[in-house]
């Protein structure tokens, strides 16, 4: 086993057993490699856990049970980056300032409710690390739609019949829109991905300023597959490159992980049964689109003045 492999199976678990997740839950495996990851990087720092109405407030606990090894605030669908805007500034009037204040938000009070939030913290350039974790909809409440759910899945709201009408809300590039220092995606899919998101944890902890990390977080009942596969189903979606590992460092776009060879987008559909109703056309279609955003990253990529493979980068 890897050196760095063996030191993550042995630092301590900042998400402790006996949790309230789902069987397979992807954010589960997340918001541990988030945590320690920050943890391990500075260890000396302590770490404040704000986390909006989500799956992850019933998971965290019903007072004074706690899951997570941190001190935790719960806050409404909209407010939390401004609470840990807050609970930054107080910390540091405290003189507590070295204290890592992270938001564990989901989609949709990311991408929808909490948008104004997210950028006017942003915006602020507020010293915090916000993660968002991308189930893809609303699945606290029963699996509505979100501005993060992608074309063509069902959802409650957006039944096989009414399938979800455009694409996803291509929320990294419009957070590095901002100018923060840094935004990156994460998906722990395989050991390199694992790898490259433990990189992107620690680089997150280095910087200081608005930091925004992607995380996808698949989720077995919302999107359809058994318990089992939730690693496998997150591996496809990057060896597809539906969902690419990029990073945003100080305005400079780079690709962190470029699949050898990769897999046809209807492989990830296919394990997957909320696109069970999509036609031949339909999955056409879908690849097309993956294939554009993969030509726009590229493009990104080319336009800045990194030459060389950056250290973060994982070659397969």
């Amino acid at each position: 086993m890897a050196e760095w492999l063996e030191e993550i199976v042995a630092e301590e678990k900042l998400l402790h057993p006996g949790h309230a997740a789902c069987a397979g839950c992807g954010p589960a495996i997340n918001v541990r490699h988030v945590l320690d990851g920050l943890a391990a990087a500075r260890p000396e720092s302590r770490i404040v856990l704000v986390v909006p109405a989500s799956c992850w407030t019933i998971i965290a606990g019903i007072w004074p049970v706690n899951a997570f090894g941190v001190s935790v605030h719960l806050t409404p669908f909209a407010s939390a980056a401004a609470e840990a805007s807050g609970i930054k500034s107080a910390l540091r009037l405290r003189g507590q300032g070295d204290t890592q204040v992270v938001v564990w938000a989901g989609d949709g009070s990311t991408c929808d409710i909490g948008l104004s939030g997210v950028s006017a913290a942003a915006e602020r350039d507020e010293d915090l690390v916000y993660v968002l974790n991308d189930n893809e909809a609303y699945m606290n409440t029963g699996v509505q739609k979100s501005g993060a759910t992608p074309e063509g899945a069902w959802t409650t709201t957006t039944p096989a019949t009414a399938p979800r009408a455009g694409q996803k809300k291509d929320i990294a590039r419009i957070m590095a829109a901002h100018g923060i220092p840094y935004v990156a995606t994460l998906a722990p899919g395989s050991v390199p991905m694992l790898r490259d998101f433990r990189a992107k944890v620690a680089r997150a902890a280095e910087v200081r300023g608005f930091r925004f990390l992607h995380v996808l977080g698949a989720c077995p009942p919302g999107w359809r597959y058994p318990t089992d596969q939730t690693v496998e189903v997150t591996r496809l979606a990057v060896e597809s490159r539906a969902f690419p590992l990029v990073a945003c460092d100080d305005g400079a776009w780079r690709i962190t992980y470029r699949p050898k060879r990769p897999v046809p987008v209807r492989e990830y559909l296919e394990a997957q049964g909320r696109f069970g109703h999509l036609s031949p056309d339909d999955v056409e279609a879908f690849q097309s689109h993956v294939d554009e955003r993969w030509r726009q990253l590229v493009a990104l990529e080319g336009q800045t003045s990194c030459s060389e493979t950056p250290p973060s980068t994982i070659s397969v």
